[in-house]
């Protein structure tokens, strides 16, 4: 070992408060890491640093690649989304390796990933993620959804759209285990059925974001559920969901008196009967713009005399 790996050696652990002799810098080789790490470099200047500086720094010398792990190591963020680049699975092995107090993380679009890579990181810092987006993130299973189900107690943000291997079962074991879920996405996701929606909404009473876009398994009765048990919602995407109508949103409307936006595009059965009064709230949000006066006088005229009887005659009690 040369000269130079031994003083950096020493230095670490120096600057670590280890218990075994070192000698004293001379005062021509002090440097940015004589600096105490812990209370000024870490959270004083660290939070600067990109992942990008911070690889950069770990290339320099054993020091800098020492202290840039520790750096990696109290991250709380971790943000990836579209990341496709060249050798990003090698950073993000460092990167499973080292983070373990991550709290947010967000790995959207990320055509690389797969279970072997994501799972170290997961069990690394199940105890405190918070939000997880695996948005299209289409090579990866359900197998990778399984310790962030069971294991991540304080999940709040939870975003799958676009993730065709969520099954049936993977949000049965999410109706079991995650119930203070607030931000839920699955928009896109054909596999999961009308029922398991409908048991799911009743224990999730407490989602406030809610995006269920494009997906074929949304129908009025799961719209009646999300309405009867999920009270604080605010938002809600429910773009392409072509089975819904009037009936599932005047449910929304009457039971979630804090919803303050709803998108409804290429939803064919959705009128102005049921949007109406949606409208009339203060700073509500409807990504439809109103129709002329004259033409939601005609819809009213055309359906006043169904809409307060109707019942689905399919409808099922869970």
């Amino acid at each position: 070992m040369c000269t130079l790996q031994i003083e950096e050696e020493a230095h670490l652990l120096h600057i670590c408060g280890s218990r075994s002799p070192s000698p004293r810098p001379r005062s021509g080789d002090l440097s940015l890491f004589d600096i105490c790490w812990e209370d000024v470099l870490i959270p004083k200047v660290a939070k600067y640093l990109s992942l990008k500086d911070l690889f950069n720094l770990r290339c320099c010398s054993r020091v800098a690649q020492r202290f840039a792990e520790a750096c990696l190591e109290r991250r709380v963020e971790l943000h990836l989304s579209g990341n496709n680049s060249k050798n990003i699975e090698v950073a993000f092995k460092v990167l499973a390796r080292c983070c373990r107090r991550l709290e947010v993380l967000h790995l959207a679009c990320c055509k690389w990933l797969k279970d072997d890579l994501l799972l170290p990181l997961l069990k690394q810092n199940k105890q405190r993620l918070r939000a997880v987006n695996l948005n299209e993130c289409v090579n990866i299973t359900a197998l990778s959804l399984q310790p962030i189900i069971v294991e991540c107690k304080e999940l709040r943000v939870l975003k799958l759209a676009k993730c065709q291997w969520l099954t049936t079962g993977a949000v049965d074991a999410l109706t079991l285990h995650q119930s203070n879920l607030v931000e839920f996405d699955i928009s896109h996701c054909g596999a999961i059925g009308e029922r398991c929606l409908i048991i799911f909404f009743r224990k999730l009473n407490k989602l406030t974001i809610l995006s269920l876009a494009n997906t074929p398994s949304v129908t009025d009765q799961v719209l009646i559920q999300i309405g009867n048990y999920c009270k604080d919602l605010e938002h809600i995407n429910l773009i392409g969901c072509a089975a819904i109508s009037d009936y599932g949103v005047r449910a929304l409307t009457v039971h979630c008196p804090r919803l303050r936006s709803l998108q409804i595009l290429c939803c064919l059965r959705i009128t102005e009967l049921s949007l109406a009064a949606l409208r009339q709230r203060q700073l509500f949000y409807i990504d439809r713009p109103p129709p002329p006066l004259q033409d939601v006088n005609a819809v009213a005229h055309n359906n006043a005399y169904n809409l307060n009887d109707f019942y689905p005659s399919d409808f099922l009690v869970y």
